[in-house]
């Protein structure tokens, strides 16, 4: 087969990077499937520009990247994507502005949850592809997206999310007089539990498990909600607490061995812990898939980690906060 021709660079695109608040950003996906010859990805075509490229979008405001991605997915192909691994950033100019286009890989969604596609040609997208990987290259029309296919195409393609969140905001434990297990959140916390949920979408994890702290099963109840599943209490997660009632109940299980089985089933889950064994959790996780862990795993209330664990090896880590309302 002969190589498949490189496409055109972008009118402007620099080499290097930028900084300021010029900066536009947006955010996009790899949509993949197994078709009938192997690998496929979708590719889009814009009747305006008459080119090919990859499902992508500006950023609205208050948005974050991985809810741009998936919103622009939709509503350029009609599937809502799963996000997986975090690919290259492509970086240009765009009506004399600097963008940055952020992307991730994307699963076929085989949960029933948008598995068929409700495209229907407009004025900004006209038609959709699958292509096998050569066909892809030889069909888009930028050699930025070449560079983010090539990325997608280095790695184990399929990952399973585990994302491990420290829980909401419940007040300060100074003012509780009761059994810290029993501290629930506060108006914030419970704000930010609702607001959590279309962020966690984005990964969609289908297994959630929690300290049995009330503040932690909380936090993740929107969620539950949302998706159908129950909540999974593991003891293991709670932070013991010498001072107050915990010293007369038995010791917490290890939490490493609990996070490393979870890993092992390869099922993407959610975990709610807190401050106290973030820290361990991510540590234990990083071990088993052979990777070193971040020099700063702390998390602020309602933050999270997202780890993409693929053939028993961290394929991506991200971590994410939501955006401060005062």
């Amino acid at each position: 087969m002969a190589e498949p021709s490189a496409p055109s660079p972008r009118p402007g695109t620099p080499s290097g990077g930028w900084l300021g608040p010029d900066v536009i950003e947006a955010a996009g996906a790899i949509v993949w499937r197994r078709g009938p010859d192997g690998l496929e990805v979708l590719l889009i075509h814009r009747p305006r520009r008459d080119d090919w490229s990859l499902a992508k979008g500006k950023r609205d405001p208050g948005e974050l990247l991985p809810q741009t991605a998936v919103r622009e997915t939709v509503e350029e192909t009609g599937l809502r994507p799963v996000l997986g691994r975090r690919l290259q950033t492509v970086q240009y100019l765009a009506s004399g502005r600097p963008k940055w286009v952020h992307y991730w890989a994307a699963a076929h969604p085989m949960n029933g949850r948008g598995l068929a596609s409700s495209f229907t040609p407009n004025d900004e997208v006209d038609g959709i592809e699958w292509l096998s990987l050569p066909r892809a290259y030889e069909r888009l029309s930028y050699a930025d997206d070449a560079m983010v296919v090539d990325d997608f195409a280095k790695w184990p393609y399929r990952t399973a999310a585990l994302v491990i969140m420290r829980h909401a905001s419940a007040g300060d434990k100074r003012d509780w007089d009761g059994d810290d297990l029993l501290r629930p959140l506060d108006r914030k916390g419970q704000a930010e539990a609702l607001a959590l949920v279309p962020l966690l979408a984005c990964f969609d994890p289908v297994r959630i498990v929690s300290s049995p702290a009330v503040r932690c099963t909380e936090t993740v109840a929107p969620y539950a909600a949302h998706i159908g599943a129950p909540i999974e209490v593991d003891r293991a997660l709670t932070v013991p607490d010498l001072s107050q009632a915990y010293s007369a109940r038995t010791s917490p299980d290890n939490p490493v061995t609990d996070v490393a089985q979870l890993l092992a089933d390869g099922v993407p889950t959610l975990v709610c812990a807190h401050r106290e064994n973030i820290p361990q959790l991510l540590g234990g996780a990083c071990e088993y898939l052979g990777a070193k862990p971040p020099s700063d795993p702390s998390l602020p209330k309602a933050g999270f980690w997202v780890l993409q664990a693929g053939e028993s090896t961290l394929a991506g880590l991200e971590r994410y906060e939501l955006p401060r309302r005062d």
